[in-house]
C-alpha cells in the first residue's frame, strides 16, 4: 500500500484514525497503531511481516542482553552479534545475488543467484532497528523492556517503507506519553496534503516525461532531449521523495509523533557538500554518527572514513554497480571540495556556485537513473556528442510538460517556506489567524481534490524509494 493510493486516503486512513481517537489511553493507542502498521506491511509484503517482526525480536533480545551485561566484554559481543543478524538479513535478502553474479563472472562459475524478492522498506528498517541497538549500548537510551513497543517503533507505517530515518532516541519517550493538539493534527493534515500534491501531480508527471525522453534504447535521443529527460527525473526523484517524507512527517504529527526533517531545499545549495547536508539529512546524519566518527572521523584516516561511508552511502540504495559509481562520484566531488576547490568557491559569484552545485547534481543523477552500465555510456554520449536539434515528437511531448518544469523548478526553490514565513506573521492578529486557517482549509481541500482526480484518471504512481 502507498499513501497516494485511494484505498490508503479513503478507507485504510480514516479508519486508522478513527480507530486511534476513539481509544481511551495511550496504551490502546499504540496498539491501535501497532494493528493498522502491520496491515499496511501485510497488505503489500505479506510473506515478510515475519522478517520484519523477526528483525525487531532480535534487537529486542539484543538489547535486554547488552544492557545486563553493560560494562563487560559481553555486552560488546552482544552488540556485534545482534548487528550482525540485523544486517544479515539485509544481505541475504539485498545483496545475495549481485554477490553471486558477480563471483560467477569473476571466477567463470555458475552459482545459482538467489531469486529473493526485495522486502519493501528492509534497507529503512534496519537501519532504525540498529539505531536502537547501538544507542542502548552506548548508554544514550533505556533499553525498551516492552517487545510490542519496540515493533511499534520500527512498523509504524509512516515511515515504515521509505523513511525518513527515524531514530529510537527521537521517539522513544513518545512511545509512552504524547497527546494530539488540533493545532498539531490540522498541521500534520496540511503537511500530509502539501506532500500528496507533490507526488501526484508534479513526481507523477515529471516520471511521465523522463520515461518518454530517457525510457527507449536512447539510439534516437538527441543531446537536447537526454538534458531534458535528466532535468525531469532531477525533478521527479527530488519531488517523489520529499513528498513521501512530508506525508510521514504529516501523518506523525496526526498520532502524535515529531519525526525528523528530511529534507531542506536541497536544490539551492551553493556546494555539494552544502547539497548533502540539505539531501536526504536521516539518511547523511545516520552514516556520519553511525559509521564516520565510529571509524575515527576526522581524527584518523579521515579520507579512507570518506571514502567507506561514500561506498556504502551508494551500496544502501541498491545492490548495482551503479550506485557503487554514484556513490564514489560523490565522494572525489567531496574531496576536490575538501582539499582543493572549497575556498575558491566560496570566493565566487552565487550564481555560479549554485550552477556548479545544479550541474554536478543533475550528472549524479544520471549514474543513480540508470542500472545498466551500457545505457549509461551511451546517456553521457547522447548529452555531450550528439546532435542538439530535437524531433517534432520530443517538442511536442516537452511542450506538453513545459509548465509542469516550471512548477517543479519553482518550488524546488524556498517559495512554500516564505509562504510559511507570511502566515505566521499575518496570523499574529486575529482577523489574520482566521484568514490563515480558512486559507489552510481551503489549501487541504484543494490538495485532496486534485490529487484524488490525478489518481482516478491515472495508473502511473511509482515510489521511486520504496526499491531502497
Amino acid at each position: 500500500m502507498v499513501f497516494s493510493s485511494l484505498t490508503f486516503l479513503y478507507i485504510f486512513l480514516p479508519l486508522c484514525l478513527l480507530a486511534y481517537y476513539l481509544a481511551k489511553n495511550i496504551k490502546i493507542k499504540n496498539i491501535v497503531l501497532l494493528a493498522f502498521s502491520l496491515v499496511f506491511y501485510a497488505v503489500g509484503e505479506p510473506k515478510y511481516i515475519f522478517l520484519m517482526v523477526l528483525t525487531v525480536l532480535v534487537d529486542y533480545v539484543g538489547g535486554i542482553l547488552i544492557d545486563r551485561y553493560r560494562r563487560t566484554g559481553l555486552a560488546k559481543l552482544c552488540l556485534g552479534i545482534t548487528a550482525a543478524i540485523t544486517l544479515g538479513f539485509l544481505a541475504v535478502f539485498k545483496y545475495a545475488g549481485f554477490f553471486t553474479e558477480n563471483v560467477n563472472s569473476l571466477f567463470n562459475i555458475s552459482l545459482t543467484v538467489p531469486g529473493l524478492s526485495l522486502p519493501v522498506g528492509i534497507s529503512f528498517y534496519t537501519f532504525q532497528a540498529l539505531t536502537y541497538v547501538i544507542d542502548v549500548y552506548r548508554g544514550k537510551v533505556p533499553v525498551q523492556k516492552s517487545f510490542y513497543k519496540l515493533l511499534l517503533y520500527v512498523s509504524m507505517f509512516p515511515q515504515l517503507i521509505a523513511g525518513p530515518i527515524v531514530r529510537y532516541s527521537e521517539v522513544d519517550k513518545q512511545l509512552s506519553e504524547r497527546t494530539v493538539t488540533l493545532n498539531a493534527a490540522a498541521s500534520g493534515i496540511l503537511r500530509f496534503s502539501i506532500g500528496l500534491i507533490k507526488k501526484t501531480v508534479v513526481a507523477n508527471y515529471a516520471g511521465k516525461l523522463c520515461g518518454a525522453m530517457l525510457g527507449d534504447s536512447l539510439a534516437g535521443t538527441s543531446s537536447v532531449g537526454a538534458f531534458v529527460g535528466l532535468l525531469a527525473y532531477t525533478i521527479q526523484i527530488y519531488f517523489d521523495f520529499s513528498a513521501y517524507s512530508d506525508m510521514a512527517i504529516g501523518l506523525g504529527k496526526m498520532f502524535g509523533f515529531d519525526f525528523p526533517e528530511n529534507f531542506n531545499y536541497p536544490y539551492v545549495a551553493d556546494s555539494v557538500n552544502d547539497f548533502w547536508k540539505r539531501w536526504h539529512m536521516t539518511l547523511s546524519g545516520f552514516f556520519k554518527d553511525y559509521v564516520y566518527i565510529p571509524l575515527g572521523g576526522n581524527r584518523r584516516r579521515w579520507a579512507f572514513n570518506m571514502l567507506l561511508v561514500w561506498m556504502l552511502t551508494g551500496f544502501w540504495h541498491g545492490a548495482s554497480w551503479n550506485y557503487i559509481v554514484w556513490g564514489l562520484y560523490y565522494f572525489v566531488f567531496l574531496m576536490l571540495e575538501k582539499l582543493y576547490i572549497g575556498e575558491r568557491l566560496a570566493k565566487l559569484n552565487p550564481v555560479i556556485k549554485h550552477l556548479y552545485t545544479l550541474a554536478v547534481v543533475m550528472l549524479g543523477w544520471a549514474f543513480f537513473y540508470f542500472e545498466d552500465m551500457s545505457r549509461l555510456r551511451l546517456f553521457f554520449k547522447d548529452i555531450f556528442f550528439k546532435n542538439g536539434f530535437l524531433s517534432l515528437t520530443d517538442k511536442t511531448i516537452i511542450a506538453n510538460y513545459l509548465l509542469l518544469l516550471l512548477v517543479g523548478i519553482v518550488f524546488s526553490m524556498p517559495v512554500a517556506k516564505f509562504v510559511r514565513g507570511l502566515c505566521f506573521r499575518f496570523s499574529r492578529k486575529q482577523a489574520g489567524k482566521i484568514a490563515v486557517g480558512v486559507l489552510q482549509t481551503v489549501t487541504v481541500a484543494f490538495c485532496l481534490l486534485i490529487s484524488t482526480a490525478c489518481l482516478v484518471g491515472d495508473s502511473y504512481n511509482p515510489f521511486l524509494y520504496f526499491r531502497f
